[in-house]
Parts: C-alpha cells; sequence; structure tokens
C-alpha cells in the first residue's frame, strides 16, 4: 500500500507540474539596464500576436521610454492600502488569480510587501501566480540574490535588505541576462534616464562607479551562466560516467564565519544543480544553556537560512566532531565537505583524531574533496 501511495503522490506531482505556469526571470546587474522595458516590449509583441497578457506590477521611475510602452496594454489595478499615516498601493495577487490572464508582468521581484499581506515578499505572490497556471515576467537585480549577500556588501559596500532565496531563479523556466557595458550605464545615468538629476552626483560617487559596476556585471554574467549550465544538466540526458555532486557544509555556533560557509556552498551547490547538506555537530559544550541565548538565536537563524538556500540540515549529538563529518558524509554519499577557513584550528585539532584519519582515507577512495573556504 505505501507504494501505491508513493507512486500516487508522484502521478499527482506530474499533474501538478504540468499545470504550473512558467517563469521568465530579466536578470540585470543594476537598476537602469532595462530591464521593466525589455519587459513592456516583450508585453507588447505578445499582445501583437493575440496572447491575453496583463501588467500585474511594473515600476516605471517615471522614465519616458518606459511610460510611452506601457500604452494599450491591459493594467490590473493595484491594492490601495492606508500604512503608517501614508496611501500606498501594492501588487495585488488575488485579482491577478481571479482574472487570470495567460501571461502576466510583475516588476520587482525583491520587493517586500506592505506589513499584513498575505506573503512577506512579492517573489511568493509570484509562486502563487504561478501555482494557479498562469505565465509570469518578472525582473531582479543581481545584488538582490541571497546566496551572493557577503559578496555584493563587499563590492558595494551596501547591506542589501531586500532579497530573494537562490531557489527562485532555480525555479524560472527561463533567465535572460540584460547586459550593458560599464560606460554605457554611466551614461544612462548622466542623461537622466536611471534617476532624477538632484541624485546623479551621488550616484556616480557612489554605487555607479566603473569598477563596482564591472564587478556586479560579471557576477550577473555568471549567474545567468550557471543558470544554462542547469538547464542542460536537466533538459539532457547525463553521460553515465559523470558522478552527482553531493555537498556538506560544516558549520559550527559561529554565526558570522556560519553564514559565509552557508552561501558558499550554496554557491557552489547551485553551480553544480546539486543537493547539499548543512552539518551542525553539537559537543557537549555547545548543549543546553552553554553557548548563550544569543548564539543559540543565531544557530537557527542559521538553520532557516541554509534551508532558504536549498539545503537540508542535519543535526548531530557528539563529543567528537570529526565522527560526526565522518557518519553524515557516508550516510548522504557527499562527494564535497566544505569548511569555513576561519576554522582552521578546529581542523588541527580533528585532523589529530583517528577517526578523521579514517575519514581523510574514505575521501582518498572515494574521491571525497574538502574545500576550506575564504
Amino acid at each position: 500500500m505505501p507504494e501505491i501511495e508513493k507512486n500516487a503522490e508522484h502521478f499527482l506531482d506530474l499533474i501538478r507540474s504540468s499545470r504550473r505556469g512558467k517563469l521568465k526571470i530579466y536578470i540585470g546587474m543594476s537598476a537602469g539596464v532595462g530591464k521593466s522595458y525589455r519587459m513592456l516590449q516583450e508585453a507588447q509583441s505578445l499582445l501583437k500576436n493575440g496572447v491575453d497578457v496583463k501588467i500585474g506590477y511594473i515600476e516605471t521611475h517615471n522614465r519616458k521610454e518606459t511610460l510611452s510602452l506601457l500604452e494599450g496594454l491591459p493594467v490590473i489595478p493595484r491594492r490601495r492600502l492606508f500604512y503608517k499615516g501614508k496611501d500606498l498601493d501594492e501588487f495585488d495577487v488575488q485579482a491577478v488569480i481571479n482574472l487570470h490572464p495567460e501571461v502576466v508582468i510583475i516588476d520587482e521581484l525583491a520587493h517586500s510587501n506592505i506589513e499584513g499581506s498575505k506573503n512577506e515578499k512579492r517573489w511568493q505572490d509570484v509562486m502563487d501566480v504561478l501555482e494557479a497556471g498562469i505565465n509570469v515576467i518578472s525582473a531582479v537585480n543581481i545584488q538582490h540574490i541571497e546566496s551572493l549577500h557577503g559578496e555584493i556588501k563587499a563590492i558595494t559596500g551596501i547591506d542589501v535588505a531586500e532579497r530573494i532565496p537562490d531557489k527562485v531563479l532555480q525555479k524560472a523556466d527561463e533567465v535572460v541576462n540584460i547586459d550593458l557595458t560599464a560606460d554605457e550605464l554611466i551614461t544612462r545615468l548622466k542623461e537622466g534616464k536611471i534617476y532624477t538629476p538632484d541624485k546623479i552626483e551621488v550616484s556616480l560617487k557612489n554605487f555607479f562607479q566603473g569598477e563596482r559596476i564591472l564587478q556586479l556585471r560579471e557576477l550577473a554574467l555568471k549567474e545567468v551562466a550557471s543558470q544554462v549550465e542547469r538547464k542542460i544538466e536537466t533538459e539532457l540526458p547525463r553521460s553515465a560516467h559523470l558522478k552527482t555532486e553531493r555537498f556538506l557544509a560544516c558549520i559550527s555556533s559561529n554565526h558570522e564565519i556560519a553564514k559565509k560557509v552557508i552561501r558558499k556552498t550554496a554557491r557552489l551547490a547551485s553551480y553544480y544543480n546539486s543537493k547539499w547538506y548543512l552539518l551542525y555537530v553539537q559537543t557537549p559544550k555547545e548543549q543546553g544553556d552553554k553557548i548563550g541565548l544569543a548564539a543559540q538565536r543565531h544557530l537557527i537563524n542559521n538553520f532557516k537560512l541554509a534551508t532558504e538556500l536549498g539545503a537540508e540540515v542535519i543535526r548531530i549529538q557528539s563529543s567528537n566532531i570529526a565522527r560526526g563529518i565522518y557518519e553524515a558524509t557516508a550516510q548522504n554519499n557527499i562527494t564535497t565537505i566544505c569548511i569555513g577557513k576561519p576554522h582552521l584550528n578546529l581542523f588541527k585539532i580533528i585532523l589529530n583524531t583517528a577517526v578523521f584519519n579514517q575519514l581523510l582515507t574514505k575521501l582518498s577512495a572515494a574521491d571525497i574533496d574538502i574545500v576550506i573556504l575564504s
């Protein structure tokens, strides 16, 4: 009977996946590259070809060339909300589902919804629309990708608050990069095509510096390339000799290091389109209230972050960290173990244990890698 139920669930999943809408995401290195403009161009083209396309939400920033493309396109009215003394409008996810167009344009994928909305984030609204069988075209900037948070902060000096989980991009049926050179983007800024005149000089001194734009452009190009790789991996037959990568991120209660290990392992797993795990070996010294409430809270937040980025969390209680790693590696067919670079003192300790020597022997025999992340 359990086998019959399993088969029935699998068939139901196939039915649901076939009914699910298709998702296309335009990605860019920054504001002003032309994502909204391109989405409206595509909407106009679809409309001319008889497709029932509607605008669910678009952010024009009052740019003349973008506003002109809205002409003739059916726009679904936004929800009007009074919040903290202000009259605001929001994307109306229920109105879109009720009208059920064939294609809907939903801009600003990383946007945080007003408090009291059904979903906390707009990307969650998009998932609801897709589940209703409606096709979605959306857009996001590279700085809003969760696993790139640390790199973006290092490049720009900005702690980007609005972020989307990598799984959103992974669910996309198509990811398209809107690319400009640094010079082209700066020219657009100076011509007033991105921000109002009073913001241009400040932008040139901060975010819109040539070197920063180049680094962001590289990240955007790499992201789209990895999405293409993933599509090839999932849609083309895999050669029998290729092994399936499985990553194991090993963290401690040091939350700052743990965050970096989590995000970098998520990037590796995303690149290889592979399953990954988060391992925390809780020693007797870290049980109960011995690590403090703040450390416990950070640990829970890191588990949550890893889960959002697609990991399966493994929590083991053991006095021997190396044994915990050994067991998790063996049980989950791990191909690559990821450890943070500042863990080197810990690394020296576990290297001295007999169990870890057994693990090294296993790694050598099974072609398993250890990656020390910077």
